[in-house]
């Protein structure tokens, strides 16, 4: 029975939001065990992060957000208040037997409580701490608060998203998705498997330190590429890109299409495939460099021409040349996808934990849906062992794991402590 590629792995997770349940979601993907700890009562921030909210059995919804369900599959929920001396040596318990620990809490808060890398090195020299902020563990900002939409805006990537201002609606936006808090969950992990890696050469871990700043510069890509070599600053294009064209939407007799035409071959098969192969042998339109140079002229042509087919048709038309062209489908219209479902990228998984809220009638929450791992590995594909889980759902079972007796468990709950 495949366990996953991480099994062996252990997995401390004090993160919350999004980065770091992003990252350890990956991890717990790969089979890795993961321990989410939340806070009492109140749990990941993005439990109250709705609406939309989970529904019941009987379609009713509960005061359970579905934003957490997007981030926390596969994970062990437990209730640890680390502000209490009990709390926090329980946290150095779980650290003494952890390979990886993800946390994003501001520069320096660990360490009040004594959770900091270096005390926790101090007890277990393999641990792979990652730290995730919004700028990181030093610089002058490295003390702020950092969230995605900050960052979007700060980083410059707002700045080439959306319309130019010179047309109705334009603007800068942010992108419709957290993207730096996704992509930072996304390096963070990379950067932990490459610390195991070191670890398994050396035996030691380190200390690995992810900023939300760090990650939105990178993933300018191109972009960045293009000023840091030019000095040119990139402006708002909409859906056109600056250095290919024809790459965009166009509209149809329905609607609108997306062609994404990435080099000169395409473009000719496309012109031949509209009767319009004098496009094509046009000194203005026949390269790349030239398409771009002269884009005012060739897009109002090309749309005269995309009015005349419904967006259907288009796709027929094209798929079997080789052009890249799709529709521009909303969410509901993406999971319809006879693609999406062939690759099986909605997945529901039981459960039967009760949660708190649940309208009148107090009915668990039976199924959640996620979607699928991206990772397709043949050998160790990724795992569906556990459903989101509710908030402390596991406490007592990882209490008991690690040795404590249920009157010691139930000395802790007094307390509140767990």
């Amino acid at each position: 029975m495949n366990q996953g590629a991480l099994s062996h792995l252990k997995v401390l997770d004090l993160s919350r939001v999004l980065a770091g349940p992003w990252c350890t979601q990956m991890l717990a993907d790969l089979g890795a065990d993961v321990v989410k700890v939340e806070r009492p009562k109140e749990g990941d921030d993005t439990r109250h992060w709705g609406p939309p909210f989970l529904q019941d059995a009987e379609g009713n919804d509960t005061t359970e957000a579905a934003y957490f369900t997007a981030c926390n599959r596969n994970k062990r929920s437990i209730t640890i208040d680390i502000a209490k001396p009990e709390g926090q040596a329980l946290i150095r318990q779980m650290a003494l037997s952890s390979d990886i620990l993800v946390e994003n809490f501001k520069v320096g808060g660990l360490a009040h409580y004594g959770l900091d890398y270096d005390s926790l090195k101090a007890l277990n020299p393999g641990l792979i701490y990652c730290s995730i902020t919004g700028f990181g563990q030093d610089g002058p900002y490295a003390k702020r608060a950092g969230y995605d939409l900050m960052i979007q805006a700060m980083s410059g990537m707002m700045s080439i998203t959306g319309k130019p201002d010179s047309v109705p609606g334009g603007g800068p936006q942010r992108v419709g998705v957290a993207l730096t808090d996704v992509f930072t969950g996304v390096y963070a992990t990379s950067a932990i498997l490459a610390a195991l890696e070191v670890r398994h050469r050396t035996g030691t871990g380190q200390h690995i330190d992810m900023a939300l700043l760090d990650v939105g510069m990178a993933i300018l890509a191109n972009q960045a590429g293009g000023f840091l070599n030019t000095g040119k600053v990139p402006q708002r294009m909409g859906n056109s890109h600056p250095s290919l064209a024809p790459y965009q939407d166009f509209p149809t007799a329905d609607g609108a299409m997306l062609l994404a035409i990435g080099n000169d071959g395409q473009f000719s098969r496309f012109c031949h495939a509209v009767d319009k192969p004098e496009w094509a042998a046009d000194p203005r339109f026949s390269t790349m460099g030239a398409r771009v140079t002269n884009r005012t002229e060739l897009i109002p042509a090309m749309e005269t021409v995309t009015r005349s087919r419904t967006t259907a048709q288009w796709i027929k038309l094209l798929e079997d040349k080789a052009v890249p062209c799709g529709p521009i489908n909303d969410i509901g219209q993406a999971f319809a996808d006879e693609q999406v479902k062939a690759r099986h990228l909605e997945v529901k998984q039981a459960t039967n934990q009760p949660l708190a809220g649940v309208s009148t009638t107090k009915t668990a929450i039976k199924n959640i849906s996620t979607v699928a791992s991206p990772l397709r590995l043949t050998a160790t594909p990724p795992v569906l062992l556990r459903a989101p889980p509710g908030l402390g759902e596991h406490t007592d079972e990882v209490l008991r794991e690690m040795g404590l007796s249920a009157e010691a468990i139930e000395a802790l709950r007094v307390s509140g402590v767990v």
